[in-house]
């Protein structure tokens, strides 16, 4: 199951980077954030979890450049700096940009998720509150920028006239803030919430619990 996991991740990159999208994305805000969320919500995890407990899991090996306070922060630092309109309009318009925020997004978004899900079976457990918190702390940042796009007045960044289907600069970026808001603040959602259930499934916390009852019973 992994393993096709991890095929469709890396055919969800594969559409995100080799379809339409880069093409759109000059003259259109929608096309280039569909382009990061396919990357950081999508196809991010679904890697991630495909080579979560593999030989090929990084955090096998070394858990200590994997934590996920950490990575949520890095994540926050790069995505909210290639939202500034400098950085932006770069990614949009200049191959060699796209390509390094585009990158910056994976690697990010890798680690974080990575930081989350990876790592020896029998370490997970400890790991999971940590997870947790980082999945949510991004999720809500990245809720908080869908938001401000999505209720902007004016356009923010530079648009060709008639971006994306024929919507006005304004309309563009509100889809583009609508993406990130439900699609982005969803999947850090679901991560945490995933991690959250099978934290509370484990032997320890379940025994734990049927101690606790244990005592208020007696």
């Amino acid at each position: 199951m992994r393993r096709w996991i991890l095929v469709l991740g890396l055919l969800v990159l594969a559409a995100a980077w080799l379809g339409p999208l880069p093409g759109l994305a000059p003259r259109a805000f929608f096309a280039h954030m569909s382009m990061h969320v396919c990357v950081v919500a999508i196809a991010a995890p679904l890697i991630a979890v495909g080579l979560a407990g593999s030989a090929w899991d990084p955090v096998r090996w070394r858990p200590a450049l994997f934590a996920p306070l950490p990575a949520s922060v890095l994540e926050f630092v790069i995505v909210w700096a290639w939202h500034a309109p400098a950085l932006h309009h770069a990614a949009r318009h200049v191959p060699l940009a796209l390509i390094a925020e585009q990158a910056s997004f994976l690697l990010a978004g890798l680690m974080l998720w990575l930081s989350a899900f990876g790592g020896r079976p029998e370490l997970r457990t400890s790991r999971a509150g940590a997870g947790i918190a980082g999945l949510l702390a991004t999720s809500m940042h990245m809720t908080l920028l869908g938001t401000l796009l999505a209720l902007a007045s004016r356009p923010l960044y530079a648009h060709a006239a008639g971006g994306f289907a024929g919507l006005t600069p304004l309309e563009d970026q509100h889809l583009g803030g609508l993406l990130m808001l439900i699609v982005g603040g969803a999947a850090y959602l679901i991560g945490g919430l995933c991690l959250l259930a099978g934290l509370l499934r484990s032997p320890i916390v379940a025994s734990a619990g049927a101690h606790t009852r244990r005592a208020e019973m007696s």
